[in-house]
C-alpha cells in the first residue's frame, strides 16, 4: 500500500523543536468531578481526566501518542506501522486503528506477558480490534525479553523492506526516541486550562506508569507549562526502582528532543509500587476494590490492567491529608476499556468475593 498525500499533518512547535503531527481526536476530552467517591469521610476531592474518550479506536491515552508517531510516518513517506505490545495492549490497537485512518498498513506483534489466562484473553477485546483493523499479527513466546521484542520489530521491519515497503517502526524502549510523549506535553496544557476553568485547587496528579511516555509527557510538560504541581506514576509493570530509572531516562531524552533538557530534575520523577500486585495484568484485592468501586459507585468503567491500579493509587493519594493539603487529586484515567472482555474469568472472580454491589433504595 502507498502512503496518500496527506495534508493534515501539521507543524507544531514544542519546546524548542518542530515536529510534524497527524490530528486523531476531535474535540477535548472532559475534566470531571467523581459526585461519589470525592469528599466522603475526609477525602480530598478527586477530578478524573477522561483521556478514555479520546476517540479514535476506542480511545485512551495512546491515540495523543499516536499523533505524533503517525505524523512522522506520514512526513517521512512511510506506508506501514509496526509495534509491539503484550497481548491485550491497548497501544498496539490504537496503532492499527490509527494506521487505517492515515491509509497505511500495521503489523503488530503481540507479546505473552501474562501467564495463565483462558482462550478468550487471546482472540477477544483488543485481539478481536486488532483483526477487525485489519492489523498482520505476529506472536512473542512468553520467555522473550525486552530486547527480544525490539529485535523482533527490527526483523518485521527488514522483512517488509526486502519487499519494497517503508515501514516506520515504533520502538517503546527507554533508550528510544520518546516521540509518543509529545502528546502529553501537549495534554499538560490543555489540563491546565480546564483546571483554571473550573476553578479548583489541585495539589497532586495521578497516572498509570508503564511504557512511560505518558508519565513522562504528562510531567514535562507541566513542567514546560511553568507548572510545579507532582505527578505520581502508579507501577503497572515493574518495580519502583526499576521505573524510576525508566522515567529518569525518558524524561531526558525527551528534554533533549525537545531542546529543552533542563525540565525536570531527578526530585520531579515520583512512582510507587504499592498497587502493582502479583505483577501486569494480575490485581490485588485492593486494586480490585478500586476497579469495583468506580464501577458500582459512579459508573465509571476501568480496565484491569492499568487504570485498576492506578484508580487505587489516586484514592489512596485522595485518603493522604498531608499529601493533598486541601487541594484535589487529579486523575488521568488512560482508557483501556475493551481488555475488559478479555479478563471475563478474573472479573467474574473478583465479583464474587466482593458479593453484590448497592442496590436501588438502599
Amino acid at each position: 500500500m502507498t502512503a496518500p498525500a496527506s495534508p493534515s499533518v501539521e507543524t507544531v512547535r514544542i519546546g524548542n523543536a518542530d515536529f510534524p503531527r497527524r490530528r486523531l481526536i476531535s474535540g477535548t476530552p472532559p475534566l470531571e468531578r467523581l459526585a461519589n467517591l470525592s469528599g466522603r469521610d475526609g477525602r480530598a476531592p478527586i477530578l478524573v481526566k477522561r483521556d478514555d474518550l479520546t476517540g479514535l479506536g476506542l480511545g485512551g491515552n495512546k491515540v495523543r501518542k499516536l499523533e505524533f508517531y503517525t505524523g512522522q510516518a506520514l512526513a517521512q513517506g512511510c506506508d506501514t506501522l509496526i509495534i509491539t505490545g503484550a497481548v491485550q495492549s491497548n497501544y498496539v490497537r490504537v496503532t492499527a486503528a490509527a494506521a487505517r485512518a492515515a491509509g497505511l498498513d500495521c503489523h503488530i506483534q503481540l507479546e505473552d506477558r501474562v501467564a495463565g489466562m483462558d482462550a478468550g484473553y487471546r482472540t477477544g477485546g483488543n485481539v478481536l480490534l486488532d483483526r477487525m483493523f485489519g492489523a498482520t499479527l505476529h506472536h512473542l513466546p512468553a520467555e522473550a525479553s525486552e530486547a527480544d521484542a525490539d529485535a523482533g520489530l527490527d526483523a518485521i521491519a527488514d522483512a517488509l523492506r526486502a519487499k519494497g515497503r517503508n515501514p516506520y517502526v515504533i520502538h517503546l524502549g527507554a533508550a528510544f526516541e520518546p516521540r509518543g510523549a509529545l502528546g502529553y506535553i501537549l495534554a499538560a496544557r490543555e489540563i491546565l486550562d480546564q483546571i483554571a476553568q473550573a476553578g479548583v485547587t489541585v495539589t497532586q496528579v495521578v497516572i498509570a506508569s508503564g511504557s512511560g511516555q505518558t508519565h513522562s509527557g504528562l510531567l514535562t510538560g507541566l513542567r514546560l507549562a511553568g507548572s510545579s504541581l507532582p505527578v505520581t506514576g502508579v507501577c503497572v509493570r515493574r518495580d519502583a526502582v526499576q521505573q524510576q530509572a525508566r522515567i529518569t531516562q525518558i524524561c531526558g531524552n525527551l528534554g533533549r528532543l525537545i531542546g529543552r533538557p533542563d525540565l525536570v530534575g531527578p526530585d520531579d520523577i515520583v512512582v510507587t509500587d504499592r498497587f502493582l500486585g502479583p505483577g501486569y495484568g494480575k490485581n490485588s484485592p485492593e486494586t480490585w476494590g478500586a476497579f469495583l468501586a468506580a464501577a458500582r459507585q459512579e459508573g465509571l468503567l476501568l480496565d484491569p490492567v492499568y487504570t485498576s491500579k492506578s484508580f487505587a493509587g489516586a484514592l489512596a493519594m485522595a485518603d493522604d491529608r498531608d499529601a493533598m493539603a486541601g487541594g484535589a487529586v487529579l486523575y488521568l484515567h488512560t482508557g483501556g476499556l475493551p481488555a475488559l472482555f478479555a479478563y471475563e474469568a478474573a472479573i467474574d472472580e473478583a465479583l464474587a468475593a466482593a458479593g453484590p454491589g448497592p442496590q436501588p433504595g438502599q
